[in-house]
């Protein structure tokens, strides 16, 4: 089954933009002081996590090959599994979505301070946040055409001053400024991996072009592609970007630096602007998140209303965007962002980003499984034996990966995701309650149609018969006087 015919709008290049957009939002900007206590061989997680990235990357071209509808891994997921199964994706997904984005538009903030400062106070700070979910909410409601320009422009905007500082930093690199190999006092595999755990999440949203494949053009090529192009751009950017700063801010000053980037920059050109030049970078790159993860936020639910395991209202569709999906999600983080700056507390809050540490990675586990049983269950498109180990490989490799994700995600946050997880079965509850009724109405609608049918049709059969037997037995019929007379 594929969607409904309509214009795909989305390219390679935006398709690309899309996967590498979501993939950096915020986070980089922090990335670099965040894993220089663990030393030099923190890149070796990087290089570990980039191709356990590019392998989900692949799993998800080759699944699109398969089936290549909007809502990528939760359609996988029902496919294998059923329909439980593609909710629960679902559901991860989607709550994953909103909470980041408030998540987001609250890190946004931070960074609107350094270029406007003098209006920290909760109102403005609010007003500030609102604001960044919701201008990128209305390029969704405009249209798929306005998100595919809004993705391109933004990440090109944001990769040209993160690519200056990590090829521009190369040429001011020192040696002197980098830590030992392994800072982190224990063995070089605990710190690799304790490193990994910081580093985990920085691949979250490699899936963006298969979770909107229904927009992008021969979806069954350039989803694909774009995913690994994509990750692969990201991880340039991460890996270069990460090398040059260790390289120009001392290691005993980035440890404790709250903006690497930042100090990056004034180490290698001096005149304190760094900060205006990587703030505006970043609220930029925020912002280009934001309509990326906004679209994606309507893209899961969509999908699952389309099978009728969402509220109907979510697969509303105008413009190629689903609209009550982005207007609900976008409502959502602004509640969440308005508890946020009015509790009094961050408590909530914090909770809830915790459970999207551990929901983002139950879709990537459940299409990385469909994967692997549709190459062994023989539900798969014939293919050589060499493409077929190979496909194998990369589905365990996909696996592994999204199962090292949550095993990362620490045990609170899988604690509290699970519970949070299985109070979506409420929801599931609800729906295939109202499927089963409908259906039973239809099936009595049938039954009594059929019935009806049944009668009309005996009762023709009495009116035809009645002519043909009525003049043999009727006394006085004019075929009896006849036969008198004679």
């Amino acid at each position: 089954m594929h969607d409904q015919p309509h214009s795909r709008r989305f390219g390679l290049p935006t398709a690309t933009a899309l996967v590498m957009g979501n993939i950096i939002g915020g986070g980089i900007f922090l990335l670099p002081a965040s894993v220089a206590p663990f030393g030099t061989l923190s890149l070796l997680s990087f290089v570990v996590l980039t191709l356990g990235a590019i392998a989900l990357a692949l799993v998800f071209g080759r699944l699109a090959e398969r089936d290549p509808r909007t809502g990528g891994p939760y359609v996988h997921a029902r496919a294998a599994f059923g329909d439980f199964a593609g909710f629960l994706s679902a559901w991860s997904y989607w709550t994953m979505t909103w909470v980041s984005n408030a998540a987001l538009a609250v890190a946004a903030v931070g960074y609107v301070h350094v270029l406007v400062p003098g209006h920290d106070s909760k109102g403005a700070n609010l007003a500030v946040a609102l604001l960044a979910l919701w201008l990128p909410a209305l390029a969704n409601l405009a249209g798929t055409r306005w998100v595919g320009a809004v993705q391109l422009v933004s990440t090109v905007l944001k990769f040209i001053p993160l690519l200056f500082v990590a090829i521009v930093g190369l040429f001011f690199f020192d040696p002197h400024n980098l830590g030992s190999f392994n800072e982190s006092g224990g063995s070089a595999l605990g710190g690799v991996s304790a490193a990994a755990a910081i580093l985990l999440y920085s691949y979250v949203g490699v899936e963006s072009a298969s979770m909107s494949a229904g927009e992008v053009r021969d979806p069954e090529r350039n989803v694909g592609r774009a995913s690994v192009l994509g990750t692969v751009g990201a991880a340039v950017v991460y890996l270069l970007g990460t090398v040059s700063v260790f390289g120009t801010v001392a290691h005993k000053d980035l440890v404790d630096s709250t903006a690497p980037f930042s100090d990056a920059v004034d180490a290698m050109f001096g005149g304190g602007w760094g900060p205006t030049l990587i703030a505006l970078a970043a609220v930029v790159s925020i912002i280009g998140a934001l309509n990326g993860w906004t679209l994606m936020s309507a893209q899961a639910p969509y999908a699952a209303a389309r099978d009728g395991l969402f509220p109907a209202a979510f697969a509303t569709r105008r413009r190629g965007v689903p609209t009550f999906g982005v207007i609900v999600g976008v409502l959502l983080a602004s509640l969440l962002t308005v508890v946020n700056y009015t509790s009094g507390s961050g408590g909530l809050f914090e909770i809830l980003v915790l459970i999207t540490t551990f929901s983002a990675t139950v879709p990537y586990l459940l299409a990385a499984g469909a994967q692997l049983y549709f190459l062994l269950s023989g539900r798969r498109a014939e293919v050589r034996t060499g493409r077929f180990v190979r496909d194998l490989v990369l589905a365990l490799a996909g696996f592994g990966f999204s199962f090292w994700l949550v095993a990362g995600a620490g045990y609170a946050a899988v604690y509290q995701g699970v519970l949070f997880l299985f109070a979506g079965v409420l929801v599931y509850v609800w729906m295939a309650a109202r499927r089963t009724s409908r259906a039973a109405g239809a099936d009595q609608t049938e039954g009594a149609d059929a019935r009806e049918s049944a009668d009309a049709t005996q009762a023709v059969d009495v009116a035809a018969a009645s002519p043909a037997s009525g003049p043999a037995v009727m006394a006085g019929s004019p075929a009896v006087a006849a036969d008198g007379v004679a």
